[in-house]
């Protein structure tokens, strides 16, 4: 499992000093960095969320599936709460993004590989189950907290997000195990397949406009790295143990909420105007920073 942990972290470190070299070398502009978070946001991710529902199951496992999607509802619930007062004291575009990473992690590409290697398929399987709430919650809650407003109108944007829907339509599929045509599938698969590496070029590219000594400099990074990868999966265990949970459905639940935080958080603070250094900071100092936190999380479960 630590090998497993180490090798992501260095994948996704490796990706992203992609995106520094192509920004530092003005391959990629301002402006194509722009299109590229539209194209992730509206074309790779939606495709990775349908490609993701692609799983057989039994009954039993069904019993099981709707207990920890409610767990992600109620752990996602407490968390967009908590992060509100544990940020409250920051300025406003600095607290966009310290409540977006403590309530959203890397629960796709890191997220997969560590649950893979735990438990097995099962783990996969019940880590999807987790991230459908997770994907709700982070293109509603998660645009609502960078944009700041709660009308009906932004709300009604947010329901026809490409995302929401892709995890509508996936989630669809899964429940009626409707398989789509090989050539369908493949195209959904591979598209959706950019969104990681994508998502890295990009943060890449934010952060080749920070100065390399500022990466690491301040404390509010560090304590969104604090609340990211040690408070909320602790704060899961805690949660889920009262609610005498299963022990795999808790063990998944944690191990997810152990992730760094999610690259999204990054994009959305390009797209929502809100402190895009503080984001890719943050992604870039949980990414190298998990791999000593999650294996001392899995210890404890």
């Amino acid at each position: 499992m630590n090998n497993n942990v180490i090798n992501q972290v260095i994948i996704l470190s490796l990706v992203m000093m992609v995106g520094v070299y192509a920004r530092k070398r003005n391959i990629i502009t301002g402006e194509t960095r722009k299109s590229l978070s539209d194209l992730l946001m509206n074309i790779t991710l939606p495709f990775l969320l349908i490609s993701s529902f692609n799983f057989n199951y039994s009954e039993n496992m069904i019993v099981n599936a709707r207990t920890i999607f409610i767990y992600s509802i109620l752990i996602h619930v407490i968390l967009i709460f908590a992060s509100k007062i544990l940020a409250f004291k920051y300025p406003e575009n600095s607290q966009k993004v310290l409540r977006f990473v403590t309530i959203f992690s890397n629960c796709g590409f890191m997220g997969y590989p560590v649950l893979e290697g735990l438990f097995g398929k099962i783990g996969i399987f019940y880590g999807a189950i987790y991230n459908i709430p997770f994907n709700i919650f982070m293109l509603s809650a998660g645009v609502m907290i960078y944009t700041g407003k709660k009308d009906l109108k932004t709300l009604k944007s947010v329901l026809v997000h490409p995302g929401i829907i892709a995890t509508v339509l996936g989630f669809l599929m899964f429940i009626f195990q409707i398989k789509l045509p090989y050539p369908l599938y493949t195209t959904l698969s591979v598209v959706g397949s950019m969104t990681t590496p994508l998502s890295m070029v990009i943060v890449g590219a934010m952060l080749a406009e920070v100065k390399f000594k500022e990466v690491f400099k301040g404390t509010l990074v560090y304590y969104a790295s604090f609340l990211r990868l040690m408070v909320v999966p602790f704060l899961t265990l805690f949660i889920l143990k009262l609610l005498n949970a299963d022990r795999l459905l808790l063990q998944v639940s944690v191990v997810i909420e152990a992730m760094p935080a999610a690259v999204l958080g990054s994009i959305f603070a390009e797209r929502y105007g809100a402190d895009t250094a503080l984001a890719s900071r943050s992604v870039f100092i949980t990414t190298v920073i998990s791999m000593i936190t999650i294996p001392i999380v899995v210890m404890f479960i």
